[in-house]
């Protein structure tokens, strides 16, 4: 029988693809891996990145790091720095679990536009069309004569897109000083037992600010965390685990680590005055969280995480499983910052991040909208988030890159430079053939 070229082609093609996905798995990556000249890389330039986020290692600033830089869906270098746990000296790995606090954000917003996209919610709906305990909610009108807070009624009831574009007028109660966050503290409602109990105590705050006026990082994401659960009918890490993590794959990520996987927990440090401190694990991290927070409960790996951001960078599906339409993706990921909170001159925002003309927020997701006004060299359109414990993620749609970096620190020292910033020069300068 005589085997036809074109045959050998196809052959030839599936045995790359399946040594493309060998080579993968033995390096402990959950995407495919190609040159970087193949996609526009420089390998000689990309070593600055190396060089880069290694000298921080290297300085003890951080215990360990691990990055991923991917373009077109393909992975074109993956590294990982220092330990993981410096007392047991474990070396990080793209499958070391850690926290990712805030990065928990841009997953239950995929939750909630998966929700969207079967008509439970639109954006224009007040927040009380659907949790009805927030119908009579107030806004702090500042101090009376007698020094005392006063309370007005809003001036419209928030709304759904407002709560996802953290502009409804909630705040976190930590990052400020204000008799409403003072407020938020004695009530504690991110200590509820239940996502009920802290939805009954979010009733009884009062707003910051008038919807839409202004732009504060708040408990609004823990919030949707519990119409996930309200909407969708199913308890919230069940509909995660169900409808996100199961069909991406993503099998080390949930609101608690399995006792059999507390080997590749990673340790969060802390910064102090005499360096890098050690924190202790979370209580209760072995059981699921009776109250689990959407804003920040969630522990991850590079390898989940990448997959959800591909998912992402893909218009909403990976592998063939579809989570969203691409023109639910471009809904989430446009901004919704309305243009008289952006142009205070940066007056709104949190740590690096400011709201301003070329720089806004969407749908549980920052948005770099003009990146060369700003002097960032990300592609227009550039969405991220980070966590609180220095995981930070983006996604150039413009230049179809993802990038996502691993690190477990609370703190960090003064006059250095930001390692996420950082990260996005050493990535961008590295990009030499952006058309290929």
């Amino acid at each position: 029988m005589r085997i036809q070229p074109s045959s050998l082609r196809a052959w030839s093609l599936v045995a790359l693809a399946m040594l493309v996905t060998v080579a993968a798995e033995a390096r402990n990556l959950s995407l495919p891996e190609t040159k970087p000249e193949s996609v526009g890389f420089s390998s000689e330039r990309l070593k600055r990145l190396d060089a880069g986020m290694k000298a921080v290692v290297d300085r003890k600033e951080l215990a360990g790091i691990a990055t991923v830089v991917a373009r077109r869906g393909q992975v074109v270098q993956q590294m990982t720095y220092g330990q993981a746990d410096i007392a047991g000296a474990k070396p990080m790995q793209l499958d070391s679990i850690v926290r990712i606090y805030s990065m928990t954000k841009p997953i239950v917003g995929v939750a909630m536009m998966m929700l969207y996209e079967e008509g439970k919610w639109k954006p224009s709906d007040p927040i009380w069309r659907h949790i009805p305990e927030f119908r009579d909610l107030k806004v702090y009108a500042g101090n009376g004569p007698d020094g005392q807070p006063t309370f007005v009624a809003p001036s419209h009831p928030p709304t759904m897109g407002e709560l996802m574009s953290h502009t409804a007028g909630f705040t976190y109660g930590v990052f400020g000083a204000t008799p409403v966050d003072k407020l938020y503290q004695q009530s504690a409602p991110l200590a509820a037992p239940s996502l009920q109990e802290f939805i009954d105590r979010m009733a009884k705050l009062p707003l910051l600010y008038q919807p839409g006026e202004g732009w504060v990082y708040s408990v609004g994401v823990d919030i949707q965390g519990y119409l996930v659960e309200k909407l969708s009918g199913k308890p919230f890490p069940e509909f995660l685990r169900e409808r996100i993590f199961e069909p991406l794959g993503m099998k080390d990520t949930a609101f608690h680590v399995d006792k059999d996987k507390m080997s590749r927990l990673a340790t969060i440090y802390q910064w102090g005055g005499e360096g890098l401190s050690a924190m202790p694990h979370d209580k209760g991290v072995n059981e699921p969280p009776g109250m689990p927070s959407g804003g920040g409960g969630l522990y991850s790996t590079a390898n989940d995480y990448l997959r959800f951001a591909q998912m992402l960078a893909n218009d909403g599906q990976l592998d063939g499983k579809r989570l969203l339409a691409p023109s639910t993706v471009a809904l989430m990921t446009a901004n919704h910052v309305p243009d008289a909170v952006k142009n205070q001159s940066g007056k709104f925002g949190i740590g690096n991040y400011r709201m301003q003309p070329g720089f806004g927020f969407g749908f549980d997701v920052a948005i770099y909208e003009e990146p060369l006004e700003i002097g960032s060299p990300a592609g227009k359109g550039t969405y991220l988030w980070d966590g609180i414990a220095g995981t930070w993620f983006w996604i150039d749609p413009t230049n179809d890159v993802v990038f996502l970096g691993i690190i477990q620190r609370r703190g960090g020292p003064a006059g250095v430079p930001n390692i996420e910033d950082l990260s996005r020069q050493l990535t961008f300068q590295a990009l030499v053939e952006p058309s290929k």
